[in-house]
């Protein structure tokens, strides 16, 4: 696995799924919000580019012992071309001398890294003996939730699946009954029955009416990052205990915060922040949804590269 220099490893998907087991990269996204050296809210923000049939992304990060940058773009008509949609590289460096010390692959890192960030959310948000999941999407990032939830809810035995395109749901959906799940392909009413819904879809409107949602039912919607685009409703904002990356990022990024906002739905007050969260210093009522909105922060790709490269490095 190297690259370009030869001493210069180049971790790819596969060498990504072997070094962090999805639990390792939840645990990696917390351990980075409680050792007290990041602040979230003074991250750099996310440089979006504007190109012919997509966007490019640049993504940088630091801490004392670490810097990276993610290039990435985003090509809304790859799917129908049979390339990924999200594309892109990691580099990491050394956070004093900035000395490239791995190249990783940008998709794969971000199929990672997203339902990870979920899943040290709903670590906290969900209910302990959560059993069913419903999923809007079936691409990587609706895989990887599967995976996240089960991380941290073990209990998870079913999951219902929404899906656009018949071919990709039941594709989806044998690969959850292979993974030892119950399975439905299901339609969006069946947030009724959910303890955990996750949508990882590029939806630009709602998804489903929250009002059937359950008291103690726990969203993670991940899908966008633009703030006209939104996958839940400014009902469920309202009333849900609602959790965000950050709070500068939410209002600048995050369309299903910046709607509600506008529509009066919920104030800027009520946002908690993830980091609170995993501190322990956010109160989760019961009786309420839980909501935690995600748009991707250049932070935690550097917290899973770095557990993906020291893995690398112990096991070389």
């Amino acid at each position: 696995m190297s690259g370009p220099r030869g001493d210069l490893p180049h971790l790819d998907a596969d060498a990504l799924a072997r070094l962090v087991p999805m639990a390792t990269a939840v645990d990696a996204v917390e351990a980075a919000l409680t050792g007290g050296g990041l602040d979230p809210e003074a991250e750099p923000a996310r440089s979006v580019v504007g190109v012919e049939g997509g966007q490019l992304l640049l993504m940088p990060s630091a801490t004392a012992a670490y810097a990276g940058v993610k290039v990435a773009s985003v090509t809304p008509g790859n799917p129908a071309r049979g390339l990924p949609r999200v594309q892109g590289l990691y580099v990491l460096l050394d956070g004093v001398t900035h000395t490239p010390l791995a190249v990783l692959d940008g998709s794969a890192l971000t199929s990672l890294r997203t339902p990870a960030v979920s899943g040290a959310a709903l670590r906290h948000l969900a209910v302990p003996g959560a059993r069913r999941l419903l999923v809007f999407g079936t691409g990587p990032q609706a895989w990887g939730h599967v995976a996240a939830v089960r991380a941290v809810r073990p209990g998870l035995t079913h999951v219902d699946v929404v899906g656009r395109d018949p071919g990709r749901l039941a594709a989806f959906v044998r690969r959850c009954r292979d993974a030892g799940l119950s399975e439905a392909a299901a339609a969006r009413e069946a947030v009724a029955g959910a303890d955990v819904v996750c949508c990882c879809t590029t939806a630009r409107e709602a998804l489903f009416d929250s009002g059937p949602l359950a008291p103690h039912t726990a969203v993670a919607a991940v899908g966008s990052h633009e703030p006209d685009a939104r996958e839940v409703d400014e009902r469920l904002v309202g009333r849900a205990t609602v959790v965000v990356e950050s709070r500068s990022v939410a209002v600048r990024e995050c369309g299903d915060i910046v709607r509600a906002v506008a529509a009066g739905a919920v104030g800027l007050g009520a946002l908690r922040t993830l980091g609170e969260l995993v501190r322990g210093e956010v109160p989760v009522p019961d009786g309420r949804p839980r909501l935690f909105k995600s748009a991707g922060m250049a932070w935690e790709d550097l917290a899973v590269a770095v557990a993906a490269y020291e893995a690398w490095r112990e096991a070389a």
